[in-house]
């Protein structure tokens, strides 16, 4: 079990953590008795809340720039500090390559990568003035390893931010540590938009060598500990999260005549 006296008020802000995995992230961190913030476009109907702790929310369209300062200059005029950053918002419906607008694209890319770069930057003027420096997670996703049909421009943005990642933890260190967490398929409350009923869910679970996708608490408790004492050490890396990952389509292949 971990020591939650190491982890005791500091201040995470996580982006999108008002639903999804934003919303798991955030409650694992109030669970450990972090003071946490969460921004989004519109407040939700509920905010996270776990260990008898409840998140703040600030309104922010981290798209927006100008937006992404106002940010993190309240947060460090309200509470002084800020301890942690999971870049988390993000995502892209479906499109085809072919046929997507510019405009669609160059949407896809600004969120997804454009913006937590603007993030991590404004934070980062804010850590490096703190004693303790901080700790900037980017939420990456296994689209920026492989192949991401249908999601090409959000799969480039995504091998962008492992790249960012790398260089970051150069530039800002020692101070700031700069660290990845990249998952594959997460089963959330928008899972049915993407694999269908309960049986199409299982499905694409059954391909997983885990025999199932992850859900919200495995990224949660990934990030936790990339974020905490114990990973001090860790800085320009990024940590897979994949059950396994996908099995070669030649094993399915090869066997198709048996």
């Amino acid at each position: 079990m971990a020591d939650t006296d190491k982890y005791k008020q500091r201040l995470v802000l996580i982006t999108g953590g008002t639903k999804g995995i934003g919303r798991g992230i955030a409650e694992a961190f109030l669970a450990m008795h972090d003071n946490v913030i969460v921004c989004a476009r519109t407040s939700p109907d509920t905010l996270p809340a776990a260990g008898g702790r409840t998140a703040s929310f600030i309104a922010c369209d981290v798209k927006d720039p100008e937006a992404v300062k106002a940010l993190i200059t309240t947060i460090g005029e309200r509470y002084g500090r800020l301890d942690v950053l999971i870049n988390n918002a993000g995502g892209s419906p479906s499109a085809d390559a072919a046929t997507a607008s510019p405009r669609f694209h160059e949407s896809v890319i600004k969120l997804n990568l454009l913006a937590p770069l603007n993030l991590a930057q404004a934070a980062n003027a804010l850590m490096q003035q703190q004693p303790d420096g901080g700790v900037i997670v980017f939420v990456g996703s296994i689209s920026g390893l492989r192949p991401s049909p249908g999601t090409a421009a959000y799969g480039a943005a995504k091998a962008g931010v492992l790249s960012l990642v790398t260089s970051l933890a150069v530039e800002w260190a020692p101070k700031v540590r700069v660290v990845a967490v990249s998952p594959g398929l997460v089963q959330t409350e928008q899972s049915h938009l993407h694999y269908g009923n309960e049986a199409g869910i299982a499905a694409v679970g059954a391909t997983i060598p885990a025999g199932r996708m992850a859900v919200p608490a495995d990224i949660a408790n990934a990030c936790l500990f990339v974020a905490s004492p114990q990973a001090a050490y860790m800085s320009g890396a990024n940590l897979l999260l994949h059950g396994g990952g996908e099995k070669p389509a030649f094993l399915v292949a090869a066997n198709a005549g048996a």
